[in-house]
């Protein structure tokens, strides 16, 4: 088992995640207020953009395999070096799909 720093960039909170860990698993035990909801890699509210690092996240099924090396699922991300993450940066995918959502809302 190998222990990697995580950084959280504009916050000051860095933490500790062994490479066994998700980081949302972590932050919750460290009293950080990371936003999640389901916890199972899909809904994409606890998306983080990874800004130096890298990380292991095989079920995270709500990213493109694109998206998967620049963005973590804390809920399914596990650490694989030191990390910088960016909370609430969100892939393009869900960007694109609030702005198709705000267009048909539009056309009511």
């Amino acid at each position: 088992m190998t222990d990697y720093t995580v950084e959280f960039v504009g916050t000051g909170e860095t933490i500790t995640v062994s490479d066994k860990q998700t980081i949302l698993k972590a932050c919750i035990e460290e009293g950080i207020a990371q936003e999640y909801s389901c916890r199972v890699g899909m809904c994409l509210a606890c998306s983080a953009e990874i800004l130096e690092g890298e990380v292991t996240q095989p079920a995270a099924r709500g990213l493109t395999d694109e998206e998967a090396e620049k963005y973590a699922l804390t809920c399914m991300a596990r650490p694989q070096s030191d990390l910088k993450l960016e909370r609430g940066v969100y892939p393009p995918s869900i960007e694109d799909d609030a702005a198709a959502a705000g267009a048909v809302a539009d056309d009511d």
